[in-house]
């Protein structure tokens, strides 16, 4: 009896320790993943007068919808940063789909250590205060970087624009010279 004891012992211990190694693994999301409707897609990369030589940097970029249509549809470059592995994954299999993966990369990456000085654009679809913490980042970009967020603001750094497209706000900023 006491072996068998020490046997459920061992074994409940063994199956928390299994629990605990993939909890660890897996990141924190501080943002769900909700996609952006493909005429939303659309219309914040119409906003944003996104052309050829333009590079894109999709921050929170879930499946990479923005950073493919982008890339297929007008011919720009980009680059996607999602903190999970799953849709990062989902992402490169979406850009081998749309035939442009040789035109953007999908990259897990913790958005407040990434470099954006690249990107000529950025779109974003992440919670407020997500955008409030990237602000600084972003207003530290080269003048003309141009952002959109599906959504949500930057508190009071206010738009150049906000249009609805299909019942969603989408904000529209250029960043500003320095002074």
């Amino acid at each position: 009896m006491k072996s068998v004891k020490i046997f459920i012992s061992v074994m409940f211990l063994a199956v928390c320790s299994i629990a605990l190694v993939r909890a660890q693994q897996k990141p924190v999301l501080d943002v769900p993943y909700v996609p952006t409707r493909q005429a939303v897609v659309d219309g914040m990369l119409k906003l944003a007068n996104v052309k050829k030589g333009d590079v894109l940097y999709d921050l929170g970029c879930g499946d990479g919808r923005i950073v493919v249509t982008a890339a297929r549809d007008y011919g720009a470059t980009g680059m996607g940063f999602d903190i999970d592995p799953d849709r990062i994954a989902e992402a490169k299999a979406n850009a081998v789909s749309a035939g442009v993966s040789d035109k953007v990369k999908f990259v897990q990456a913790n958005l407040f250590e990434t470099d954006l000085s690249k990107a000529t654009v950025i779109t974003l679809y992440l919670l407020p205060d997500v955008n409030m913490k990237l602000r600084p980042k972003i207003l530290a970009l080269k003048p003309g970087t141009r952002i959109v967020s599906h959504a949500f603001d930057m508190g009071d750094w206010k738009p150049d624009r906000t249009e609805m497209i299909e019942g969603a706000t989408v904000h529209y900023w250029t960043v500003p010279n320095r002074k």
